[in-house]
């Protein structure tokens, strides 16, 4: 297997702004990768909604990421970035789940430090600077053991306070504070959700020393863009072509297709093999190939 964290550190590397293509399923990375996106992203949200109709409130777990991560990062030849919310609740954790999503070819991944359970009615805050550093810590010594190279993106909700439904205070100086100790702990990369405009601030402080990273839009001096929200226009499109069925019978427009969806699925490839397969077994073949 490739070493798919060494293509996204050289990416990085290269110091050219990039977006991680949205991505929330084996199909939608292969749309990523086909339109030209050097890397993916797939959402803690996305994931958990799309997949599993659960919220990403602390009850979608760790190892349903890693499964739908590992389907994705399969079928692309490109980097994926995979949201690994916090990595669960202890350092043994972080260890063996970084072991994991390395094990399934994920390229890298973003670990927050926000209690959990997180992004829910509970006042919780963050984890302490400590703690937060212990399991960057032993993400790194997950990758030094694995002898594969793995991009660690520090999320910090600092910013994202408690009003927005995040876990930080909103210190500018905190969250500048922890950015530095995350990245001494063995991080490659900052990320501080949620708005646009605490941006400039964290790259004048940050910037020039590390990368920072963006979710949902693109920002001066920022290392790179991780996409999301595909999962919520494929729902309404489903919800509207659901409600049209249910109330009039029919879809207008149903079962569309579009020239590139064979490829997508890898459909010529194996109906070539099972072409070359009858042929060569002298069983009849047909020119078309099923829908």
């Amino acid at each position: 297997m490739a070493d798919k964290g060494k293509k996204l550190r050289d990416l990085i590397a290269k110091g050219e702004h990039f977006i991680a293509g949205d991505t929330f399923s084996a199909i939608t990375g292969r749309i990523a990768e086909h339109v030209g996106f050097p890397a993916a992203y797939l959402g803690g949200h996305a994931c958990s909604a799309f997949h599993y109709a659960v919220p990403d409130n602390g009850v979608f777990s760790q190892v349903e990421q890693i499964e739908q991560a590992s389907r994705i990062a399969n079928v692309i030849d490109i980097p994926l970035i995979a949201d690994a919310d916090t990595l669960g609740e202890t350092v043994a954790d972080a260890y063996h789940f970084t072991r994991r999503y390395i094990q399934q070819g994920i390229a890298g991944f973003h670990v927050e430090d926000e209690r959990n359970p997180k992004h829910s009615k509970h006042v919780n805050g963050l984890w302490s600077i400590a703690d937060q550093q212990a399991r960057i810590d032993a993400a790194r010594r997950a990758q030094r053991d694995s002898g594969q190279d793995f991009v660690i993106i520090a999320r910090c909700d600092e910013l994202y306070t408690s009003e927005m439904g995040g876990g930080g205070t909103g210190s500018m100086d905190e969250a500048i504070k922890r950015g530095h100790a995350y990245m001494e702990a063995g991080a490659d990369v900052l990320f501080y959700p949620p708005r646009p405009d605490d941006v400039p601030a964290l790259v004048k402080a940050l910037g020039s020393k590390y990368p920072i990273s963006t979710m949902g839009f693109s920002a001066p001096g920022t290392a790179f863009n991780m996409h999301t929200g595909g999962w919520a226009v494929a729902a309404v499109n489903h919800l509207k072509m659901a409600r049209e069925l249910m109330e009039t019978g029919q879809v207008t427009g149903a079962f569309p297709d579009f020239p590139e969806k064979f490829e997508l699925i890898g459909q010529p490839l194996l109906d070539g093999l099972i072409e070359e397969w009858a042929a060569k077994t002298g069983r009849p073949t047909r020119p078309n190939h099923a829908p």
